[in-house]
């Protein structure tokens, strides 16, 4: 008897040790794991694609949303909710976020950053080189994410493949950390592939805050500095002026621009390699079952990005701009559906049969004219990004 109830006991106590466990495989229902998620510029489809993955793998979460609201002094409010609640898990959203809660490798300051609650970052465009990991393989702390952007050399290479170039243009906000680590991996590119940077940043107002006061003017400044593109980074305050500003001026000055991410292609770029957020976001919840169901240590998960890139055009820019891509782009890019105004009636595609195919077969060899120095030879990396 004094067996049989020992056994029991331990039973029920291997239960309340992981219910939550026990019930995802059994499907009854159980206390829901709790996330604390901190947004930059509030809900994007990064999220939706986050919060759907549960729901379709049945998984128990309550996620408290946070919206940094691109202001700083907010982080400390965040970072006294989340030690008071201790969540399971902390998601974060872009590198200022991300930085934020962890601080860099170097510099963390067990005050201010969190350490002992797994943090899941996404959006961040190079966690390396921003010092939020020392390496893909494994962060070597409480941490681990999902990068978004393909390899800077990778969207120069694509860039270069519709139009060839001398001279890249990049805008870009001085405070945003990933910005700035676009702009220096764009000008060690540019040695190794033989072209000209003109850089201008986004104007700071008399308190040190970026402003979009100007911005037209400065997108002249980069065409009469006579670059080829207009690059724009995956770059969280741009994203909000390219829309309205930015990619207007553009137009207006005949200078095409390359996207580094789905929301500056939505915003009217011509052409950009770039993987959608939705898809981010699912992949980014795959990560967060591994950590609250599978129990598996942030430092274990490596930092990955999806396997396959689409490389986008918008056909209406391109006529606007006089400047349709060579026919072999034809066959692997994804041409988004153009949107006639009230007015005006569908645009038929260029050619039949290409708008949104959305196919990825290889590239064609990167012009000369955009990498003299290149050994032939070498693998393309943008070819690769459409591959893997």
């Amino acid at each position: 008897m004094k067996i049989a109830l020992l056994f029991i006991c331990a039973w029920f106590c291997s239960l309340s040790i992981a219910p939550r466990a026990l019930a995802t495989e059994t499907g009854s229902s159980s206390p829901p794991y709790r996330i604390y998620a901190i947004t930059f510029r509030g809900m994007t489809d990064v999220e939706k694609g986050f919060q759907d993955y549960f729901k379709e793998h049945k998984i128990p979460v309550d996620i408290t949303f946070r919206d940094l609201a691109r202001d700083s002094t907010r982080m400390p409010g965040f970072i006294d909710e989340i030690r008071r609640t201790k969540p399971d898990l902390i998601y974060t959203w872009g590198t200022s976020v991300t930085l934020g809660v962890v601080g860099s490798y170097d510099k963390v300051n067990t005050a201010k950053h969190i350490t002992n609650i797994p943090v899941l970052f996404t959006l961040v465009a190079a966690p390396v080189l921003a010092k939020i990991s020392r390496d893909l393989k494994s962060s070597g702390r409480n941490v681990t994410g999902v990068y978004h952007v393909a390899s800077t050399e990778a969207q120069l290479r694509a860039m270069g493949n519709y139009r060839p170039f001398k001279s890249v243009g990049i805008l870009y906000t001085p405070t945003e950390q990933n910005s700035l680590v676009t702009l220096k991996e764009i000008k060690e590119v540019g040695l190794k592939m033989g072209f000209a940077v003109v850089e201008r940043p986004l104007r700071l107002d008399e308190n040190k805050k970026v402003t979009g006061d100007g911005a037209a003017e400065l997108v002249k400044e980069i065409k009469q500095a006579k670059a080829d593109w207009l690059y724009l980074p995956p770059d969280s305050f741009l994203g909000t002026l390219a829309q309205k500003v930015v990619i207007p001026a553009a137009m207006e000055e005949k200078l095409p621009t390359f996207a580094s991410t789905e929301q500056l292609m939505e915003a009217g770029s011509l052409a950009g390699l770039v993987s959608r957020y939705y898809s981010i976001g699912q992949f980014t919840a795959y990560k967060a079952e591994q950590i609250l169901v599978k129990k598996t240590p942030a430092h274990e998960i490596p930092i990955e990005t999806l396997k396959r890139f689409s490389y986008q055009i918008q056909l209406s820019v391109a006529r606007n701009l006089d400047l349709l891509p060579p026919l072999p782009i034809f066959s692997y890019a994804e041409f988004l559906p153009e949107i006639p105004s009230s007015d005006q009636a569908p645009v038929a595609p260029l050619f039949p049969g290409t708008a949104g195919s959305g196919s990825t077969p290889t590239l064609p060899a990167p012009p000369q004219q955009v990498a003299p120095s290149v050994n032939s030879g070498a693998p393309d990396p943008a070819r690769q990004a459409l591959q893997r």
